[in-house]
């Protein structure tokens, strides 16, 4: 299973949020790409980028943070938050993405988003598929909607989807575990689905129990920040 540190942004900073609430930050370091280089010094070889600026104004903001980042280091980079349009799309490969997850284009603009699908492959378009009580959550977590997970990761499945970040709302930032129920029921649907769990990790007993279950990633963000689990601790079971 892949160890995948996560750097939420907000005006080119480090932070994290509590349940996706933009008023319940907390500042980590100004320095992202510090952040970054220390993930990569640890031997971890992948990152999870997230415009939390974008998410909330439906643009990407900090392609420069992602850019900055990906001529500095190795890390594979999957690129989330704000991703609307062709042109959103084309700034952030060109900054350096590997892969760019789409949330909220993939609820409301189903057909942009299959046309990304198609253009650029399973390969390099991840899913986002964020819910709060198992309903899809959108635009940074501040707009629900009346769409079921489940249907809404099958329905690209069909699409020829294969990865998927999925995040239930209710557990990111209180460090009192992942919905491990969430990822098994994600699991039955399809056992080629490529599943990244996020949001809720407390501690290395989580991330070794999402490990057990074979799925194809964990993000880890606050619990690292927090010192809960420590790079040494990644390091150790990535070898």
């Amino acid at each position: 299973m892949h160890i995948i540190p996560a750097i939420d942004l907000i005006d080119g900073k480090a932070v994290r949020l509590t349940q996706g609430d933009y008023n319940q930050k907390k500042e980590y370091n100004a320095r992202p790409l510090e952040v970054a280089q220390q993930f990569e010094d640890a031997g971890l070889t992948r990152l999870h980028l997230v415009d939390l600026d974008g998410a909330k104004q439906k643009r990407v903001i900090n392609w420069k943070v992602l850019e900055l980042i990906a001529t500095k280091t190795r890390l594979h980079i999957d690129f989330g938050g704000g991703v609307q349009s062709d042109d959103d799309l084309r700034v952030v490969f060109e900054s350096g993405a590997r892969q760019v997850t789409g949330g909220s284009i993939a609820v409301k603009n189903p057909d942009l988003f299959e046309r990304w699908l198609a253009q650029y492959g399973p390969e390099a378009i991840i899913l986002g598929a964020d819910a709060k009580n198992e309903k899809i959550a959108v635009s940074g977590w501040e707009e629900g909607t009346d769409v079921w997970v489940y249907d809404f990761v099958e329905k690209y499945l069909e699409k020829g989807i294969r990865y998927v970040i999925s995040t239930d709302v209710a557990k990111d930032g209180l460090l009192q575990g992942p919905s491990f129920e969430l990822y098994r029921n994600l699991q039955e649907r399809s056992a080629d689905l490529q599943i990244i769990a996020s949001g809720g990790v407390a501690n290395m007993g989580d991330i070794e129990k999402l490990a057990e279950m074979n799925l194809f990633g964990v993000i880890v963000g606050k619990a690292i920040y927090e010192g809960r689990v420590t790079l040494k601790d990644l390091m150790a079971l990535n070898s």
